[in-house]
């Protein structure tokens, strides 16, 4: 007795081939080139690179947040398997809070300081769920309580300037999720944190993600939140994606230069005198981009045809894909 084919697996979030320039038709400088991933429903896929790499640009790109003199060049990028390029700026405006939604990494210019933390939060269920002021604000302390803030009934009250930067990150985390979207994006969301305030972060963003199965793109530049909190990684130098791998795999060996480098940096617990190394050279400039593999000015490994030859993103390994001529020979060298 024949069986009917399983229906496939529809992404939650799926990019392909997304590239964005900045600047006019005429001088545009290219922010991103040929970026594809994808996430899954309960999934956390970190987008890690260095300052300038692209991630919060592929972020905005998402979320339909480009700056004014941003455009996407070539690509697309669909949401539940919806073209979200082919919508209008109203229809993704009516997507930003209950689909998806997005937690900035600068908590302090992010919150409006002339109006309540509780007013903020209760706003959102004003505006798109219609409650009344009581029922909203209710609703509000309740949130702001379940995401870890101390008295939240009384720490409603305050102004976003009255509270610690662990506290306004839980303000804005209440803020993004109070819609209770499907997809949440988390730019930096430790950024400028202490360590301990670091963890609880992570911890919360964590727990979150696994009560309501969201799929979650985390940007950073920090191994160590990736291997803490992400299933997957996408590596990415000068707007790019230059390696995509479960975390755990590229700490263990890398199969670019860039992330082998990036991995090198994080410290080891149990070496207390090792000195960490740094990466030669500067991060390369989107302006006057080379011919070839983007880090081949800093990599160690670099021959001829990667000065002349930018390479493909392939599938190196089971599961993991890396953007390099030699990502064998990496590998063997790990």
């Amino acid at each position: 007795m024949s069986h009917p084919a399983p229906e496939p697996i529809v992404p939650l979030l799926q990019i392909e081939d997304l590239s964005v320039s900045i600047g006019s038709k005429k001088q545009a400088v290219p922010i991103l080139e040929g970026v594809s991933f994808s996430v899954a429903a309960g999934e956390i896929l970190a987008v890690m690179g260095e300052s300038g790499a692209g991630k919060s640009m592929t972020a905005m790109a998402v979320m339909g947040i480009l700056p004014r003199a941003g455009r996407i060049t070539s690509g697309s990028i669909r949401f539940r398997g919806a073209d979200l390029l082919a919508l209008s700026d109203a229809e993704r405006r009516e997507l930003r809070g209950p689909q998806m939604a997005m937690v900035h990494q600068d908590a302090p210019t992010a919150l409006n300081p002339v109006y309540t933390v509780g007013w903020q939060v209760a706003e959102m269920f004003r505006t798109h769920r219609g409650m009344g002021r009581a029922e909203a604000r209710a609703r509000a302390v309740d949130l702001l309580a379940s995401v870890g803030l101390p008295d939240a009934a009384a720490r409603a009250r305050d102004f976003p300037h009255q509270l610690s930067g662990g506290m306004r990150q839980r303000v804005m985390i209440a803020m993004a999720i109070a819609l209770e979207p499907g997809f949440l994006i988390a730019d930096e969301p430790t950024t400028a944190l202490d360590v301990t305030v670091q963890a609880q972060i992570l911890d919360l963003l964590r727990r979150l993600q696994l009560e309501r199965r969201m799929g979650m793109m985390l940007v950073t530049h920090d191994f160590g939140v990736v291997a803490e909190v992400a299933d997957r990684v996408a590596v990415l130098y000068a707007g790019r994606v230059v390696e995509m791998a479960r975390p755990e795999a590229i700490l263990k060996a890398a199969a670019h230069p860039y992330s082998k480098a990036l991995a090198a940096c994080v410290p080891r617990m149990d070496d207390v005198d090792q000195q960490l190394p740094t990466i030669a050279g500067r991060p390369a400039s989107l302006v006057d981009a080379p011919q070839g593999c983007a880090f081949a000015p800093r990599c160690p490994m670099r021959r001829d045809i990667c000065l002349h030859e930018r390479p493909p993103l392939r599938e190196v390994a089971l599961g993991r894909m890396a953007a390099c001529h030699f990502s064998e020979e990496v590998l063997a060298d790990a």
